[in-house]
């Protein structure tokens, strides 16, 4: 019996030591990989994990952000598979555009399983917009307008063909039954520069971020017709229906997520998820969120895996119709 006791205690310890590993697996050194300079997208991401991370005590050392510049997170992306894939302190910042690229070969050799996807942790969607003396007022009327005479319509956004403003003037093009690659597309430095050409009357239509054009949507600027979400966005934007309420099936969240190495153990990878999923239902978390124009959207782990997944299918299929 005592021996039986020994046995049965001996393992109990085991047990509680190995739980005990796994609920303090803290990162010893956590980091944040942005790929691109600082002061864009990935940067942004960056900041929100580790200034909310750090407020909430998920992690109990500041998170550096370093930065990789090249090919919009490719060079970060082959530096993390290459260099880096074992290494559990290490997140690095994806997005939307991440998916996009991986659809297009533009990583390289290196597709969406290359890394393991952690989590979503917020989002901005896509929008359709003209000037406030527009004539159209609806996105049923632009798309008419569109469909009657596509030549006399430059759509201007906010990076080169391919890119998520060129496929949401794409998604504008295919809606009116006209080939997205006669789109009469007019590629510009970012949101601002998009909304200049557009009070300049320069371009018709822009297609851009809610949270870039939404101050000016407010102050009368500009007049956004559509956002491109399953459901009304909050705020100055309430009144603003979505594509899918004007009987467009059109869609483009952009999302805000992180990855990490393929090889990083399933306990690390599994912290970082349990990590987000406790962080994002803090108040500290959603003020951050909102700071950085960003709209709920909190997708992880498994589910978060499968989303990415299912992106760049679509984003390949797109890709294809669209002649790219």
């Amino acid at each position: 019996m005592i021996r039986m006791f020994s046995k049965s205690m001996a393992g109990a310890m085991i047990l509680a030591a190995s739980m005990g590993g796994a609920a303090f697996a803290e990162p010893t050194k956590p980091e944040c990989l942005a790929g691109a300079k600082p002061g864009g997208g990935f940067d942004l991401t960056c900041r929100l994990a580790a200034n909310s991370l750090l407020a909430t005590h998920e992690i109990s050392k500041p998170m550096i952000v370093t930065y990789m510049d090249g090919g919009v997170g490719v060079v970060a992306y082959n530096h993390v598979i290459s260099k880096r894939s074992h290494d559990p302190n290490l997140i690095s910042a994806a997005s939307s555009g991440s998916a996009l690229l991986i659809a297009q070969g533009k990583f390289g050799k290196y597709d969406e399983t290359a890394v393991r996807w952690l989590g979503a942790l917020g989002a901005d969607y896509g929008v359709l917009v003209v000037n406030a003396s527009s004539p159209y007022k609806t996105l049923s009327d632009l798309v008419a307008a569109y469909k009657a005479d596509p030549k006399s319509f430059a759509v201007g956004g906010g990076g080169a063909i391919g890119s998520q403003d060129w496929m949401k003037g794409s998604l504008l093009a295919k809606a009116a039954g006209q080939p997205p690659k006669e789109m009469r597309y007019v590629a510009l430095e970012g949101g601002g520069a998009v909304l200049t050409a557009l009070e300049g009357g320069h371009i018709k239509v822009g297609a851009g971020d809610a949270a870039e054009m939404v101050k000016h949507h407010a102050a009368g600027k500009v007049r956004i017709l559509a956002v491109m979400s399953p459901e009304r966005l909050p705020g100055e934007l309430a009144d603003v229906p979505t594509a899918k309420e004007q009987g467009f099936d059109i869609e483009w969240p952009i999302w805000r997520g992180f990855y990490v190495g393929k090889d990083v153990p399933d306990a690390d990878y599994q912290w970082w998820v349990n990590a987000f999923e406790k962080l994002s239902k803090t108040p500290e978390f959603a003020r951050e969120r909102e700071e950085r124009g960003l709209f709920e959207y909190t997708v992880l782990g498994a589910d978060f895996e499968a989303q990415v997944k299912s992106d760049v299918s679509r984003y390949k299929t797109l890709a294809s119709e669209f002649g790219l």
